[in-house]
């Protein structure tokens, strides 16, 4: 075979790999944009590696910056930042689908499969539809966040400095980005009922995956609702809660944090942070102020992160309740895993736990790198983990590391955020050959297990 077919053969664009690409188009595209001198506030050229740092970030919506945002970056550059973070958080399937009804252009079976690729549908049937509802949803939701924090902001800011800094944290919080335009993110509001709730049910609804969001506003019931809806909804509400009461809790004998508010800050702020490490990447207290058992709490938190088919990043709530279900399933000596009356089948009981160990390796790698490439730094271990898995699950929380990050520190963190962004199983297909079924079955044999 000639060594042109064999190449063509071997880099076959097919639905994972075209995803990935497109990704990476846009990373070098808002890389470049953002390393120009007039996206900087001096007229000065940033690092190119920043650059491409802050270009991943925005694109795999984490949020994790090596410079400020809000001071290192002019207009021009934010408005790059918040291009990218909207490309990045609905999936650049999603603007090709509108621009492609808006020039009347017919979308194929090939484009079908791509959309549900890129949105993680169940079927190819309807994606088109389900792709106009992200954008129609996306636009709705940011709109109504925009004029309610202007109203918020108005008299403190002014009307045009107001509406600008709505307009760029509410696309930050749809998408889960995190990207804030004040150096200590979102701590001047720790007590602000009005900026908590707003910011919190943006980034709330953006985890929870465009898919559920569509089923919840057609099928009002229950009992209408999806399998995959029902287990989304329950699994966030336990872990959403579950946090709200850890951080309260451990932070209540936290001198340097919850010390420091009043018993209504307090609330808030255990409420605000307890939902953030779902990928939200906000902040209203300092986390490397935080209690060791608050921080180890949000590796968990920020490993399981959002939903499948939303804006975040982690392994995502479904896979973590599967994986919850079969360990309850084999406790209780059961052979098949029920849910809400339906039964779910084996295949998606060994992909989630593909899922989790992929993942579980990714965290482990680049945790394992950090601790040699920052070791001058003389970090704490706990530091280090919480960057890498911050990465991963796209969340964009840090204890301070990111900006001390050395260039091959920022190297795997950007490579992290790529990997967590797209998910460990699309990079897994898009290296791997076209399956094929084998013909035949060797012998079934037992080993020892536990």
């Amino acid at each position: 075979m000639p060594i042109l077919d064999i190449l063509k053969k071997q880099f076959t664009l097919t639905s994972p790999r075209i995803l990935i690409l497109g990704f990476i188009i846009a990373i070098w595209v808002g890389t470049i944009l953002l390393w120009l001198p007039v996206s900087s506030t001096n007229g000065k050229r940033i690092s190119f590696l920043d650059a491409l740092f802050t270009s991943t970030s925005a694109v795999c919506v984490t949020g994790l910056a090596v410079v400020d945002t809000g001071s290192n970056f002019s207009i021009f550059g934010q408005i790059i930042l918040l291009i990218l973070i909207q490309f990045g958080g609905l999936g650049f399937m999603t603007f090709g689908v509108i621009i492609a009804i808006v020039l009347g252009k017919k979308i194929g079976l090939k484009e079908r499969l791509l959309i549900q690729q890129s949105t993680n549908s169940l079927s190819f049937q309807g994606v088109v539809r389900l792709a106009i509802n992200i954008f129609l949803i996306a636009s709705l939701l940011e709109i109504i966040g925009s004029i309610l924090l202007t109203i918020r902001w108005y008299e403190d800011m002014g009307i045009k400095r107001a509406i600008y800094y709505s307009v760029f944290h509410t696309i930050s919080s749809f998408n889960n980005a995190g990207f804030a335009l004040w150096p200590d993110s979102l701590s001047r509001y720790v007590g602000d009922p009005f900026v908590n709730i707003i910011i919190s049910v943006l980034f709330i609804f953006g985890g929870l995956g465009f898919s559920v969001i569509v089923d919840m506003y057609q099928n009002k019931k229950w009992n209408s609702l999806s399998l995959h809806t029902k287990v989304v909804l329950v699994t966030s509400g336990i872990l959403s809660l579950s946090g709200f009461i850890a951080v309260f809790a451990i932070e209540l004998f936290n001198k340097e944090t919850f010390g420091l508010l009043s018993w209504g800050d307090r609330l808030w702020a255990g409420y605000f942070q307890g939902v953030v490490p779902r990928t939200a990447g906000f902040n209203t207290i300092d986390i490397g102020s935080m209690m060791t058992a608050s921080e180890l709490f949000f590796i968990f938190l920020m490993f399981i992160g959002a939903s499948s088919g939303s804006t975040g990043g982690g392994i995502k709530t479904n896979t973590f309740a599967i994986l919850c279900m079969t360990v309850y399933m084999i406790i209780r000596g059961r052979d098949e895993l029920d849910v809400f009356k339906r039964r779910i089948a084996i295949d998606l009981i060994l992909r989630a736990l593909a899922v989790i160990i992929i993942s579980l390796g990714v965290v482990i790698v680049a945790t394992f790198i950090l601790t040699i490439s920052e070791h001058s730094l003389k970090k704490d271990f706990m530091e280090v983990l919480f960057e890498a898995t911050s990465a991963f699950g796209t969340v964009g929380l840090s204890m301070g590391l990111t900006p001390e990050l050395s260039p091959v520190g920022k190297g795997v963190i950007i490579v992290t955020m790529f990997i967590g962004r797209l998910g460990p199983l699309t990079l897994m297909f898009a290296l791997s050959q076209r399956v094929t079924k084998k013909k035949f079955r060797y012998p079934e044999e037992k080993i020892l297990i536990g």
